[in-house]
Order: C-alpha cells, then sequence, then structure tokens
C-alpha cells in the first residue's frame, strides 16, 4: 500500500554519477506510479525528464553547484537559468562553504540572491548548507543568509560529503526559518519511519532515493535518530 500523503513530500533522487538514461526511464516512471512531488537529476538529465513527464503533474529538480558549492557565482546562476529554461521547476543549490566559513557573508548571500534571481518567478530554489561540515551556529548562519537572499528552502546535505539529515538539525533549521520557508530533508534517508521523523521534526520536504521503499512503508534499517 502507498502512503499517498508521504510520497507527495518527497523528491525521488537519482544523482549518481554513473547514471544511465534507463536509470531515468525508470525514476521517472516510479515517480508517476507513486505520486511522488518531483524527481531530482542531474542538469543533464532535465530535458529527458521534461519530456517523459509532460503527461503528469511530477515536478523536476535539478542540482546546481553540485556537489561541491565551489563553483563561480556566475556559473551557478547560468546552470540554473539554462535548467529552468529546459524544464526544472526546482533548483537546489550548494551554497560556498568555505567562505562560509571564512565568514564572507556578503559573498555566500550574494551567490545565493544570483541563482535566486536568475530563476526568479519561474523555479523553487532549494539551499543546500551540507550540515555534516557546519558547527550549528554556522548552520544558523546560512540558513538567514538564504532566508535574506530570497531562496524559497533550505536543505541539510547533497548525500556526497557525509553525514546525512538528522532531527536535531531539522529542528534548528526550522526554528531559525520560521514558517515562511521551506525545510528539506536528505541523505541517508531510507525507510517511512525515517522520513516522518524528520516531517515530525519540522521538515516539509524529502530528498530520497529510497523513495519507493519509504512511500511502500517498508521499515528495516531505518538510520535517522528520531529522538534526540
Amino acid at each position: 500500500m502507498i502512503n499517498e500523503k508521504l510520497a507527495t513530500m518527497i523528491d525521488h533522487t537519482m544523482l549518481r554519477p554513473d547514471t544511465r538514461e534507463e536509470d531515468i526511464k525508470k525514476l521517472c516512471k516510479e515517480a508517476i506510479e507513486y505520486g511522488f512531488a518531483t524527481v531530482c537529476v542531474n542538469p543533464c538529465y532535465v530535458p529527458m525528464a521534461k519530456h517523459l513527464l509532460q503527461d503528469s503533474d511530477i515536478g523536476i529538480t535539478t542540482v546546481i553547484g553540485f556537489p561541491l558549492g565551489a563553483m563561480i557565482t556566475g556559473m551557478k546562476a547560468l546552470e540554473a537559468k539554462d535548467a529552468v529554461e529546459n524544464g526544472a521547476t526546482d533548483v537546489d543549490m550548494v551554497i560556498n562553504i568555505g567562505a562560509l566559513k571564512d565568514k564572507k557573508y556578503d559573498f555566500v548571500r550574494d551567490d545565493i540572491k544570483a541563482v535566486v534571481h536568475a530563476v526568479k518567478d519561474r523555479a523553487i530554489v532549494k539551499v543546500i548548507i551540507e550540515t555534516s561540515l557546519l558547527t550549528d551556529g554556522e548552520k544558523q548562519k546560512a540558513c538567514l543568509l538564504a532566508k535574506e537572499a530570497g531562496a524559497d528552502f533550505v536543505k541539510t546535505s547533497t548525500g556526497f560529503l557525509g553525514g546525512g539529515a538528522i532531527r536535531d538539525d531539522i529542528v534548528l533549521m526550522r526554528k531559525t526559518v520560521g514558517d515562511t520557508m521551506g525545510v528539506k530533508a536528505s541523505g541517508g534517508i531510507k525507510t517511512k519511519e525515517d522520513a516522518e521523523a524528520l516531517i515530525r521534526a519540522g521538515a516539509n520536504r524529502i530528498g530520497a532515493s529510497a523513495s519507493v521503499d519509504i512511500a511502500k512503508g517498508k521499515s528495516q534499517g531505518a538510520i535517522i535518530n528520531a529522538e534526540h
């Protein structure tokens, strides 16, 4: 049995470097079958996903400056603009993590703002802050900078640099941005219990490659710490 409500909160994700066209076809077919919010694919697969999903209401998320966040600002903006012109409805951009740690806050804000302006009124912008690399203070600052820049969501992780979504980070991020922004949990989410714990903590979007298992309610191997 499919948990339809939970499925509508999931970005069904396929970002592996060895992803092939057959993987994208399967991803899009599953997204339609289970009713996921979006598929999340690398930019080169956005046109293909748009074609495969043209008769559905499934959105298309892509990633910008992924996974390191160290791309120059102009290229992030160009990548986002191109992705939206190709059919993306959501863009998940990675902040410049080193700049944040160096307290170059104007740079980090302007980096985000450039992407926001590049897709203004055409796509949702989610800002990946890579929580596993940050102190709590840095997480709060990154969320505030994303809010100041006009982004729509803050997001925990790329899933490529270690760590992932945990309850404490979601609680902190939600408290920091309030109710005016979305919070996306991603990284290491494997089961329905994982997803539901993070939603209770304040997430309103889940990014996962194990989306089918989550929607079907498979519960073995839950790894999210839901209690502390």
